[in-house]
């Protein structure tokens, strides 16, 4: 698979730190689909390692405002195709493994827009644990 096979995901928004990064795709890292490389398409060394939220938190449930909703082109039939994605920060151990609650990456696979989303819920955590 070529660099243009890929589907592109076009963020709304840069993700803070990475102005110039507009363009990611979404790689498979592992054989069970639960770890991805959202891997910058304008950067050649840039990928952040995400997970789906529900393997590790199955309760998590953030509430998108109506605002990303519109921006993302969401319809009401659709909300439920959503992607939601967190961002892992890798420890120097599993244990020591984060991942950000407060601020998902959402992404809207019918016309793959996708916004690093900040939700309202200050009891959220910015870092939790991975795992237990």
């Amino acid at each position: 698979m070529t660099r243009m096979d890929i589907p592109v995901i076009e963020l709304a928004h840069p993700m803070p730190g990475f102005p110039d990064d507009a363009r990611f795709a979404l790689v498979r890292l592992d054989d069970d689909g639960v770890l991805h490389g959202f891997r910058s398409l304008d950067s050649d060394d840039l990928q952040f390692v995400v997970v789906p939220p529900a393997p590790f938190f199955p309760d998590y449930t953030p509430e998108i405002g109506d605002e990303v909703v519109t921006e993302l082109g969401i319809a009401p039939e659709d909300a439920s195709d959503v992607l939601v994605l967190l961002v892992v920060r890798a420890g120097a151990s599993l244990a020591d493994t984060t991942v950000n609650l407060r601020a998902p990456l959402v992404v809207n696979p019918a016309t793959r827009r996708a916004s690093q989303v900040i939700l309202e819920d200050a009891d959220l955590p910015l870092a939790a644990p991975l795992v237990a």
